[in-house]
């Protein structure tokens, strides 16, 4: 059987006067080519659909032709209100600041992480990616990172960006706020961590473990 991913991005570009954001492009591409050489199924999805801005700040003259290649798969997104959680195995929300804006207070959005996450079905994110569980509860009204071990953008590496001032809160301290165990590694290093079907990542960085962890658990399946 052929491995169906949902990957949910971004729509929001603005983050303050003179300041593009969006998709941490590498990060969102790192993952859709692990997904496909894997063979599986890649469906794009965003809060408003249509295209998935990129950060400009995350493309220069050194980026690879193949993550550049990757960012036509975010001209045309699906709209999550369109889609269900019964046709994916997984979640996987990449980062870009503009995730902090327009994921943590999308209801649909928390609607499928409740539902991935409650039938028993991986659900992961990297670097500002967990921005989109901060609004997430289960059934019982718990916050979703409520006593789970995850990982995120940390508020120091946010510090080295200088863009928290321009943020609605920081991420890391979001999820502590939440119940969340946050098990954080030094600035820029490869982290991530899985807590049963949760897993999480720290930075672009940790892309390519993360996705790493989700092709292993999906293997297993």
């Amino acid at each position: 059987m052929v491995k169906n991913i949902l990957m949910v991005v971004t729509n929001h570009t603005d983050m303050h006067e003179g300041r593009q954001t969006g998709i941490w492009l590498s990060e969102f591409a790192e993952a859709y080519l692990g997904f496909t050489s894997e063979g599986y199924k890649v469906t794009v999805a965003s809060p408003l659909g249509g295209r998935g801005p990129i950060d400009p700040g995350s493309v220069d003259e050194h980026t690879p032709q193949e993550i550049l290649d990757a960012s036509t798969h975010l001209e045309n997104t699906l709209k999550l209100q369109d889609v269900t959680s019964s046709n994916f195995d997984a979640i996987f929300l990449p980062g870009g600041h503009g995730t902090m804006f327009d994921l943590p207070k999308n209801a649909k959005l928390q609607e499928l992480l409740r539902d991935f996450y409650e039938s028993g079905k991986i659900v992961a994110a990297v670097c500002h990616g967990p921005a989109g569980l901060v609004g997430a509860t289960l059934s019982n009204g718990q916050p979703l990172v409520a006593g789970k071990r995850v990982n995120a953008f940390t508020d120091r590496e946010e510090a080295d960006t200088g863009l928290g001032v321009s943020l609605p809160f920081l991420l890391e301290a979001k999820l502590r706020e939440l119940g969340a165990i946050f098990v954080a590694a030094p600035n820029w290093s490869e982290h991530y961590e899985v807590d049963g079907n949760l897993i999480t990542g720290q930075n672009p960085q940790s892309t390519l473990a993360v996705t790493r962890a989700v092709i292993e658990k999906l293997s297993n399946r």
